[in-house]
């Protein structure tokens, strides 16, 4: 027998990313795990309304999604500590900007450049509806055929109800083949 345990969100973990916006004419950077898949070009992540980083996205219409590994984590975890409004994050960061203006991180083993089609509200948060307009990988987390591999990316993962940061496993099988 299962135990109703409410409305709880039971999809976590997610992967762990930074969100990068230009916020006031400056870059700014904020620690993220509300994003989700919408399609195969196409991003929702999710900010409370009360972060600073919302009106820059708000303004431009644009940001960057960086995928944390381990080696960024304490930067990452940093992002997430203070607030763009109390502190200048701008440099927290090794940075270069997209050709549409957007602060990426420079030691991000994965960026997505996005744009943002559709801000969808919930009850205390923005929903950024984004395209990707380009994806850039560091060529060691590629594999031969160009594709990314998380084996060798290894992301990191967020979980909600714990507020834990957890490693990416190992492979345990191959999609669409258990089943045969």
């Amino acid at each position: 027998m299962k135990k109703n345990i409410g409305n709880t969100l039971a999809l976590y973990p997610t992967p762990l990313v930074v969100v990068g916006a230009m916020v006031n004419g400056k870059p700014n950077w904020l620690l993220v795990g509300h994003l989700g898949i919408m399609g195969h070009d196409h991003v929702m992540v999710s900010l409370a309304k009360a972060h600073y980083t919302n009106q820059g996205i708000m303004e431009s219409k644009k940001l960057s999604i960086n995928i944390v590994d381990e080696a960024l984590l304490a930067k990452a975890d940093r992002s997430g500590c203070i607030s763009g409004s109390k502190e200048d994050k701008s440099e927290l960061f090794d940075l270069m900007l997209a050709d549409g203006g957007v602060p990426m991180i420079t030691d991000a083993p994965v960026t997505m450049e996005c744009s943002v089609e559709d801000v969808y509200e919930t009850k205390g948060f923005d929903n950024f509806i984004c395209t990707i307009d380009n994806t850039y990988a560091e060529e060691n987390v590629l594999t031969e055929g160009g594709k990314l591999d998380y084996r060798t990316l290894k992301p990191i993962l967020f979980e909600m109800p714990t507020y834990e940061y957890l490693k990416t496993g190992d492979v345990i099988g191959k999609c669409m083949s258990l089943g045969k």
